[in-house]
């Protein structure tokens, strides 16, 4: 399937330019999410400035974590592709890692009680928008209201991105990961 809409192409906006030069690696090509969202200067200059990439309350690992599981759930291979290329090795996933976050139920013992409950929060908000009181209990002992706030609304900001690459067809990077590669 071809991409329902034509990605913006250069000469960029000097505002698109710039945010497109603060994201990607030099020399690196943008990627065609950002190009395809540069269509609408507006909204990309507000998902740009909602980025969650920097570093926050939670470990990198934990935030590839949520990102890995909440586009893979909601089938963006785009968006996982590409978090599977530049973070997984980064984020210490390996194979098995990935293919468990990928097909995997959230209790697998190849990860850590903490990180099973960061599973098992994207997986409730991915099935019932929301988290029960036994889930909610655990992750209050685990984690700070800081980390549980950012957490929530990493889920729900690749829910979007998913949404968008789902949506609009975009075609996958050449370097990014593919599902088939870790199918069970």
């Amino acid at each position: 399937m071809s991409a329902r809409i034509a990605p913006e192409t250069p000469p960029f906006a000097e505002d698109i330019e710039a945010a497109l030069a603060r994201i990607m690696p030099p020399g690196a090509p943008p990627l065609v999410l950002f190009t395809t969202l540069a269509r609408n200067p507006r909204v990309f200059q507000r998902v740009m400035a909602s980025g969650l990439l920097d570093p926050g309350s939670i470990s990198l690992r934990e935030r590839e974590l949520i990102i890995d599981r909440t586009t893979s759930r909601c089938g963006s291979e785009y968006e996982w592709g590409v978090h599977i290329a530049f973070f997984a090795e980064r984020a210490g996933l390996g194979d098995a890692a990935i293919a468990t976050v990928l097909h995997g139920a959230p209790d697998d013992p190849i990860f850590t009680p903490r990180e099973q409950l960061i599973l098992r929060l994207v997986d409730a908000l991915h099935e019932t928008n929301a988290i029960d009181d036994a889930l909610w209990r655990p992750l209050k002992a685990e984690f700070s209201d800081e980390q549980l706030i950012e957490m929530v609304v990493l889920t729900g900001f690749y829910h979007t991105i998913s949404f968008v690459t789902n949506a609009f067809a975009i075609p996958l990077e050449e370097n990014a990961a593919r599902f088939a590669a870790y199918r069970r």
